[in-house]
């Protein structure tokens, strides 16, 4: 089977859209670099890693921490990603892959 050269969209991505290209995602609608309503489906791989490095960026102004990013981008995470996690929580996701707390 061949592999995609275009990437599937948040939407439709596995293990309910908690994968590292979803969280570049995320990152990217937190910092405004993408619309919040841009997916990135059929997008080829070289504009996620593209946009990877623009995230990396945005991230090394505040030291990669959270905790360091003014109050405005915080609340803004905050609800990008409790609202990926819901979804995915409905969709079964648990977490147990980033915590190895399924092993």
């Amino acid at each position: 089977m061949e592999k995609p050269n275009k990437y599937v969209g948040i939407d439709n991505d596995v293990c309910a859209g908690m994968t590292p290209i979803v969280k570049i995602i995320c990152d990217a609608r937190v910092f405004g670099l993408i619309e919040e309503t841009e997916t990135c489906e059929g997008w080829v791989y070289q504009g996620i890693d593209a946009l990877l490095d623009k995230v990396n960026e945005e991230w090394d102004k505040y030291g990669c921490l959270v905790s360091n990013l003014p109050e405005d981008l915080r609340k803004r995470h905050e609800r990008i990603y409790s609202e990926a996690i819901q979804r995915a929580k409905e969709a079964g996701w648990s977490g147990e892959v980033e915590t190895d707390e399924g092993k």
